[in-house]
């Protein structure tokens, strides 16, 4: 979603109104997987989730946590919009912070 400004004018008088307007996504172009860091989630858990979800060995996915935990997130998979949505919404339901950026 983006938020787009329009202009209107009621009665001589200027009024501006932002409001939300829905891009169309592009299901075929590249997209990042993001994981958030959070401070309830474990080191183990967010380990075993990307080795189990993400397919990811168990050293790239202890490495993808620690850069998660020092700079407060990572990229930790880059695909097609359609390909990443269920990865994202996997890792919701284990409790993780992750969303699809472009």
């Amino acid at each position: 979603m983006k938020l787009d400004k329009y202009f209107i004018q009621l009665n001589q008088t200027e009024y501006e109104e932002e409001i939300l307007v829905e891009e169309e996504i592009d299901q075929n172009s590249d997209a990042e997987l993001v994981v958030y860091n959070d401070d309830y989630n474990t080191f183990d858990h967010v380990i075993k989730c990307f080795v189990q979800i993400l397919k990811h060995s168990y050293v790239q996915s202890e490495q993808l946590s620690l850069m998660i935990h020092f700079n407060g997130k990572a990229i930790v998979k880059t695909a097609p919009y359609k390909v990443l949505k269920p990865f994202k919404e996997a890792l919701l339901e284990k409790g993780l912070s992750a969303v699809i950026e472009r």
